[in-house]
């Protein structure tokens, strides 16, 4: 028989779950055997059937790691089941528990397969015949096909936080069902949409406002403008209530209203600190929802809102976590704790589909009159010692923000910045590897040299901007030296091949990108080639996350050991409707529209740069994103998105500039470039890439 394991051994990690069974002779797949064991011949949607369940088989093991056999074992993994694409624990356990005893159900997060494991190998076989391409309904009603395969053990490992962010606490049942019944009335969506407390601005939700208007756009008010009325005469005797009760230190004077249909959201935001106190407060009405927290560093936290319940976020809850709502139409919730708050916590044994309602949320807020003096003044509007910069207007701005937003940066991050670029990217090494023997390459943007050692039989030599990281380079035994990018210290037509990785993006205009671009092809010989990297706006492309926005962790100490990677899912059936986020709305330009700057980046007369919320989705091309210095940057571990990693500490914050490239738009510069060929260009892990030949000299 087999074993459950659940003990924690040395090679173990804490939480982490492994059913194992032990190995038995090979044997040959179900479907091309008989009852007795013997080959037979397929017919033709038997062998569409096989090599389905094949591809399932090599995508579960070349994405995931999960490693199929072929003889039966009590445990199979059941693709096309999982809670990535809509099939919830209520729906799939009845299923299975009719070919026999279930021992266990394991559904990770946002995966599209899962494990089950059977009290016998009899009862796995059973399974395995019985629904082996059969059709089921999910959430959503759409039928989707369940491809089934034995494993020898089915691992995931359980990991969260055990406490809400600092300052944040949920009150459950605040209000009764007839108070709930009574505030819904209070809000007459159908009145005049002239009225001032009306805005029909939002796309994706109905909102009204009471005492002040609250703009989405910047997260803040206008002191000077407040709105007649008031807050409505019904708040007035349960916000007192509360205040006597201690559930709430202020009386708020500002009132948001918000109306979620199932599948709507808000982006992830904190709440700008000079406008409000520190108390924000929100009632959820109608349904329960999970809402998402992060801190700057990326970690992130799914805590569930019941219905009646209230949300109070106070101190580093309130001044440095984002909080926000993916849009989508199912929450992954722990069964066992039904609609209750907390955490979500990643217990595969114990997770579910809940499909949302529509909820109703009034948000509360004291509007602040004097600057605020929170304890965490690099991320505090009012405790910000200079403004965030400017969209640069020429290209003396540009090289001014290139200096204060790049070039020291790095100068200041080196050292913790070089411990994070460890692991060099595939198809950049395949590159270089396929190089000929001999082949002087220059990388140009080096930074620590990871790339500079992968072939040896190459000639590379490095150049950066930052002096501290051709300092790094050179403690390796690399060649490199300083210079600038727009200005390598290399003579006309000498390299076989460049390579320019996560540098181009760094450039403050369209002209200084297209420069720098020209000075690759410049140091090439002629049929030299270049390969490029920029990071990209779409960081969610053709329904699979990058590895940026799937480094969703969860816990700072186990960065490594979660990843929601939906590339998984191509094997099966696409992304169900309402599962995850949009791609990023980004219009291909032609080269006409990129030779005129116009590339979908929102830039006005002054406007200011946005600062990025890391490991979320981009919703501007020019921005600020942060890195957080740690102090012992030995220890530090990453993914490697060309993006910030960070410290759930309050370390110090800098902020590096970057323009993040849409579909099409490295593509369209290149074509500007004179006496280059463009060999391939292609999408890789959140980056724009392409491949360029020199064809000739020009005279």
């Amino acid at each position: 028989m087999g074993s459950v394991v659940q003990s924690s051994p040395t090679w173990l990690r804490p939480g982490e779950v492994i059913y194992e069974y032990p190995r038995q002779l090979p044997g040959v797949d179900g479907i091309a055997m008989d009852s007795n064991r013997q080959s037979c011949k397929l017919n033709k949607t038997e062998k569409k059937f096989l090599r389905k369940q094949i591809k399932a088989r090599h995508t579960l093991l070349r994405h995931e790691g999960v490693e199929t056999v072929s003889y039966a074992t009590q445990i199979l993994v059941v693709a096309n089941g999982g809670l990535g694409n809509g099939v919830s624990r209520n729906q799939l356990l009845p299923v299975l528990e009719k070919l026999g005893q279930v021992d266990a159900l394991l559904m990770p997060p946002r995966k599209p397969y899962s494990f089950v494991r059977y009290k016998t190998v009899e009862e796995s076989e059973k399974a395995y015949v019985s629904l082996n391409g059969k059709e089921i309904a999910d959430d959503l009603g759409q039928r989707i096909i369940l491809y089934l395969n034995y494993v020898e053990k089915a691992q995931w490992k359980e990991l969260g936080l055990e406490a809400l962010p600092p300052g944040l606490k949920v009150v459950e049942e605040i209000v009764s069902a007839e108070d709930e019944k009574l505030l819904l009335e209070s809000i007459n969506w159908t009145e005049d949409k002239d009225n001032q407390n009306f805005q029909k601005s939002l796309k994706h939700r109905r909102v009204k406002h009471f005492g002040y208007e609250f703009h989405y756009e910047n997260n803040n008010i206008d002191k000077d403008k407040p709105l007649p009325g008031g807050l409505p005469d019904i708040c007035d005797s349960i916000l007192e209530k509360w205040l006597k009760e201690g559930v709430i230190r202020h009386k708020p004077d500002q009132l948001t209203v918000n109306q979620y249909e199932p599948g709507h959201g808000i982006p992830a935001h904190t709440d700008t600190h000079s406008a409000f106190e520190d108390e924000i407060i929100s009632l959820s009405l109608g349904s329960e929802i999970v809402m998402d927290f992060k801190h700057p560093d990326g970690v992130a936290v799914p805590v569930m809102l019941p219905r009646r319940s209230l949300l109070v976020m106070t101190g580093e809850s309130r001044y440095l976590w984002t909080h926000g709502i993916t849009p989508r139409k199912f929450d992954t919730v722990q069964a066992s704790k039904g609609h209750r708050s907390g955490i979500i916590t990643h217990d595969v044994g114990d997770l579910t589909l809940n499909k949302r309602g529509i909820r109703t949320s009034f948000t509360f807020r004291k509007v602040r009159q004097t600057p605020c003096n929170c304890s965490y003044p690099m991320v505090c509007d009012s405790q910000r010692k200079e403004p965030p910069p400017s969209f640069p207007e020429n290209d003396e701005e540009a090289s001014r923000l290139e200096q204060e937003y790049v070039h020291r940066v790095y100068e200041e991050i080196a050292g913790h910045f070089s411990s994070t670029r460890h692991t060099p990217w595939p198809r950049i090494v395949e590159f270089l590897k396929a190089l000929p023997r001999g082949s002087l390459v220059a990388d140009i943007g080096c930074g620590n040299g990871k790339y500079l050692g992968i072939n040896k039989e190459l000639y590379m030599i490095g150049c950066d901007r930052s002096q501290n990281l051709v300092d790094i380079c050179r403690e390796k035994q690399f060649q490199a030296f300083v210079c600038d990018a727009l200005a390598v210290p290399i003579r006309s037509g000498t390299c076989d091949a460049c390579i320019s990785i996560a540098v181009i993006h760094h450039f403050a205009t369209t002209e200084r990108r297209v420069a720098a671009l020209q000075e690759l092809v410049r140091i090439l010989r002629p049929g030299g080639k270049a390969l490029i990297y920029v990071w990209a706006m779409e960081q969610e492309y053709n329904k699979k996350k990058s590895k940026y926005l799937r480094e969703h962790r969860t816990s700072p100490e186990n960065k490594e050991e979660l990843s929601s990677d939906t590339s998984v899912q191509e094997m099966f059936v696409e992304q169900m409707p309402g599962m995850g986020n949009q791609d990023s709305a980004c219009s291909v330009p032609s080269i006409n529209d990129f030779q005129k700057g116009r590339c979908n980046s929102k830039k006005g007369a002054n406007s200011k740069l946005p600062v990025h919320t890391n490991r979320t989705s981009f919703h501007s091309q020019d921005l600020l994103v942060p890195w957080h210095l740690k102090g012992n940057p030995g220890k530090e571990k990453s993914v490697e998105p060309f993006g910030p990693v960070g410290t759930q500490d309050a370390s110090p914050v800098f902020h590096r500039y970057y323009h993040v490239f849409c579909e099409g738009e490295l593509e369209a510069a290149c074509q500007t470039l004179r006496d280059v060929s463009i060999l391939q260009s292609y999408y890789d892990q959140g980056n724009w890439c392409a491949i360029l030949q020199k064809v000739s000299l020009s005279l």
